[in-house]
């Protein structure tokens, strides 16, 4: 595990009329881009989330879903869906002017880090899951 960092202040995306989402980015600004996909729903990210990165080698992108975290408005469920949620990262990725991504997703995230890597291929280095949920009905 490597060193918490002291927090950051986050920065915000407009992604729909009602959505804004938080983001932070932390480490090495022209390291090896990795997205860290929270669990949840209703989870949300903090300084702790960096401890699987190398900061000197990452570029550690910390998201805040819509409806979680420091994203507004909280617990939102109107515009707050998977593919919505897809959709935010990619915003995100345009904005930070990033290529391609290495994604690490737990629980929820995992999910998303999966439903992301079939819609997206071509942007995705690797996948890094943990506590891996299906979503399925069983």
């Amino acid at each position: 595990m490597y060193s918490i960092p002291p927090a950051a202040p986050p920065e915000f995306i407009k992604v729909s009329s009602l959505h804004t989402v938080a983001y932070t980015v932390y480490g090495n600004p022209t390291g090896k881009p990795v997205l860290f996909i929270h669990g949840g729903p209703g989870g949300g990210t903090s300084p702790i989330d960096c401890q699987y990165f190398d900061p000197a080698f990452y570029r550690i992108i910390l998201v805040d879903q819509r409806g979680s975290g420091k994203s507004t408005p909280n617990a939102e469920l109107e515009e707050n869906n998977t593919w919505e949620l897809i959709k935010d990262f990619e915003k995100i990725r345009a904005k930070l002017e990033i290529r391609k991504w290495l994604l690490f997703g737990g629980s929820w995230g995992s999910t998303l880090a999966l439903l992301y890597a079939q819609k997206h291929p071509e942007i995705v280095v690797g996948l890094i899951l943990r506590g891996i949920f299906l979503i399925r009905k069983v």
